[in-house]
């Protein structure tokens, strides 16, 4: 959204409708009060005129005022026009009625030819510009309906009613204004949190996708550099900076591509887990067909292949793991199980703080993108389980 383009869209023009709405009842409201009154008027035409101009620009507000009469970057020349019309109008119906009403009405307390249909442009300046703009504009009317008095000649005789009018203008421009306010900055900062999550969930998803190949390689090139020596050693010394480079520098990347057509049956998850067998890992699946949408089957699949990855890495050559598939009724549920050394109690915290995000990203964080959850059972000397279940509901 740029400073050009209206602010808070659905906000503002739920505000904005709110205001139309008020201002056509209230129309209707004086409509009854004038009809019922206009005999007892000192220029009964005057009133008519008056209920007129009313519904005039009641039907030319309702289209006029909206998100697109006030842009982000304040208010122009288009709204400044707008607002500056409404309360003229507004104020300019309170002061017929010292033309219109006897001058005994006017004492006896009897309200002003718009009743409450004033306050909609209370309203409009408190969601324009906020409370103190509402507040303003309450005092303008005030004014009006004090100068209505002053010219009929009852400025002594101001009663309750007009007194009480003018606090609810008062309370309506600072209540709707605070309101306003409130909802604006709860609106952006929803906002900015969907953005935020968005970019987290995309940054955690690169993450994984360079662990799996880029991170992975360098790590491999240090290590062997370092024990070949020479010239090696300063090709590991680099391709250790540079994968510390990349870990500090993952940012957000391209949305996963869009599932194939024509895969709504899904896809077995069975031949994903048996390409990973070897003579040094046993896959065992069920003997009909487990069936996941096509890119939850491809995110299990990675998961497990980081897994066994990580066996082979910290448990050596000869290690042995065994991949164990169940099919459940509401859920499918992945074990890897190996048969080395075991990790101690905190390891996977010290990894994830160091920047190792093999256990917390490859497998957690696929896992967790899937509604699913991990649970890992490890302890020193006796191997290390990891069981991924992932509900079918979510995928």
């Amino acid at each position: 959204m740029t400073a050009a383009e209206p602010r808070g869209t659905g906000l503002e023009t739920a505000l904005w409708r709110a205001v139309a709405v008020y201002r056509g009842l209230a129309l209707c409201y004086a409509a009854i009060l004038i009809a019922m009154n206009s005999g007892g008027y000192a220029h009964p035409l005057g009133g008519w005129a008056v209920l007129a101009a009313m519904a005039v620009w009641t039907g030319y507000a309702s289209f006029a005022f909206g998100p697109a009469s006030f842009p982000l970057d304040g208010l122009g020349r288009r709204a400044r026009t707008l607002l500056a019309a409404d309360l003229a109008v507004a104020a300019a119906c309170v002061l017929a009625t010292a033309w219109v009403e006897t001058t005994r009405h006017i004492t006896a307390g009897r309200p002003t030819l718009p009743v409450s249909w004033v306050a909609a442009a209370v309203l409009s300046w408190a969601v324009a510009g906020g409370r103190r703009a509402g507040l303003a504009a309450a005092a303008v009317l005030a004014a009006a309906n004090l100068a209505v008095h002053a010219v009929a000649g009852t400025a002594g005789g101001i009663g309750g009613t007009t007194i009480n009018g003018i606090v609810l203008l008062f309370l309506a421009g600072l209540v709707v204004g605070h309101v306003v306010r409130l909802a604006r900055e709860a609106e952006a900062r929803l906002a900015r949190a969907v953005e935020l999550e968005a970019a987290t969930r995309e940054r955690e998803r690169l993450a994984r996708r360079i662990h799996d190949s880029v991170l992975q390689v360098l790590a491999m090139v240090q290590r062997r550099g370092g024990e070949l020596g020479g010239e090696a050693a300063e090709l590991g010394r680099l391709a250790g900076e540079q994968e510390a480079a990349l870990r500090s520098l993952i940012g957000a990347g391209s949305a996963p591509p869009p599932e194939p057509p024509g895969t709504g049956a899904g896809t077995d998850l069975r031949p994903l887990l048996t390409g990973h067998a070897s003579t040094s890992v046993t896959v065992s699946t069920p003997a009909t067909e487990v069936r996941l949408p096509p890119h939850a089957a491809r995110e299990v699949e990675a998961a497990v292949a980081a897994a066994l990855d990580n066996v082979r890495r910290h448990c050596g050559d000869g290690a042995r793991a065994w991949v164990l598939l169940e099919d459940g009724a509401g859920e499918v549920t992945v074990s890897v199980r190996d048969d080395g050394p075991g990790m101690p109690p905190g390891r996977l915290d010290r990894a994830a703080a160091d920047g190792r995000l093999g256990v917390a990203q490859s497998i957690r964080g696929r896992i967790a993108d899937l509604g699913g959850t991990v649970t890992i059972f490890s302890a020193e000397g006796d191997g290390t389980e990891i069981e991924m279940t992932v509900p079918r509901a979510r995928v």
